[in-house]
């Protein structure tokens, strides 16, 4: 079984669990998950707020950061890279990224990862969360210099859920490791 099969067929598990025990925080636009997993998609890539689509053919989904103790700190909706083809090619692919966006990369389980500046055109924060959507980690990645491809800008960390938006979006609302992402609201 591919790793895009399994990334499906868990998402599906976690959408059936969620229709199972019931749908949390409902605001018209989504549902939150108790367990923090992305729970609805769209696949027009194109955000509720902006109708020009960053990331065509991608399924999206809204990412809300909070506090641990629920505080509302920023949102993006998120081009979801579920697949290693998507993983790998992330945002190198993009000219620049509106400020409501951002691009949210899934994995089968918790994982060490070390993400990369290839090919970038500006820079992001990469931000590193657990199965539950606990932040473990936030890199401030600036763009490649002119004469860098961005291959030896390295930022590792661990997780499931590794959510990249522009620079210094995180500084800039306050976000810090233990706040949560909170999916698909």
């Amino acid at each position: 079984m591919s790793d895009s099969e399994r990334t499906r067929r868990q998402y599906l598990r976690v959408v059936g669990a969620t229709a199972t025990v019931g749908l949390v925080g409902c605001s018209g636009t989504g549902s939150e998950s108790p367990n923090g997993s992305p729970t609805e998609r769209t696949t027009s890539g194109v955000s509720p707020t902006s109708e020009t689509p960053v990331h065509p053919g991608y399924e999206t989904t809204v990412v809300r950061v909070e506090t641990a103790s629920g505080e509302r700190l920023g949102e993006v909706t998120a081009a979801i890279a579920d697949t290693q083809t998507r993983r790998y090619t992330g945002l190198s692919e993009t000219a620049s990224l509106p400020e409501d966006r951002g691009m949210l990369f899934v994995y089968d389980s918790v994982g060490d990862h070390t993400f990369v500046m290839r090919e970038m055109d500006f820079g992001i924060d990469i931000v590193y969360a657990d199965s539950d959507g606990t932040i473990t980690e936030i890199h401030h990645a600036p763009k490649p210099g002119p004469n860098e491809d961005g291959e030896d800008q390295r930022y590792p960390g661990r997780g499931q859920y590794v959510l990249e938006v522009n620079y210094e979006w995180t500084s800039e609302r306050g976000v810090s490791v233990g706040d949560k992402l909170v999916f698909g609201w």
